[in-house]
């Protein structure tokens, strides 16, 4: 499989979430990703939160019901161990669709509202930080020529 080369940040979709041109950090010391969640709660097996909030542009304020998740427990630079709930979704990066495991935090003093770690990179991706915006601005081009092509 040939790897794609990815930068130190990026802007995704997440199509079962419904959320659009979402910035994302790529932390190749990380190996589970995360999304930024508000108001989680498990209720008689079904797990409620909503995705990102009001300071993010791209915030919808939909609630969203997980009846298939995992509890995982993420250790974090420091070592301190963080009990956190676990979903499986899907992002599309470079057009293409891939699975992806989210776990679920809050992330409020974070600049980006989702990290990407080396669970999903592994065989995909290889990172270079002297690029940002790959992704975004690859897949920006081809809907250009799309478009274009259309008119002619």
């Amino acid at each position: 499989m040939d790897k794609k080369v990815i930068g130190r940040v990026d802007v995704v979709n997440f199509p079962k979430l419904n959320l659009n041109e979402i910035s994302i950090k790529i932390d190749t010391g990380a190996y589970t990703s995360s999304i930024h969640c508000k108001d989680i709660e498990e209720v008689d097996g079904v797990l409620k939160c909503k995705f990102l909030d009001d300071n993010h542009p791209n915030y919808n304020g939909k609630k969203f019901s997980f009846t298939n998740y995992d509890v995982v427990y993420v250790r974090s630079s420091n070592g301190q161990v963080d009990v956190r709930y676990s979903i499986d979704s899907n992002i599309k990066i470079f057009n293409k669709v891939y699975k992806i495991s989210l776990s679920l935090s809050s992330r409020d003093d974070m600049r980006y509202p989702v990290l990407i770690g080396r669970k999903f990179l592994t065989k995909k991706f290889i990172v270079d930080t002297e690029f940002s915006n790959l992704s975004f601005e690859a897949t920006s081009q081809e809907n250009t020529k799309d478009v274009s092509s259309e008119i002619l």
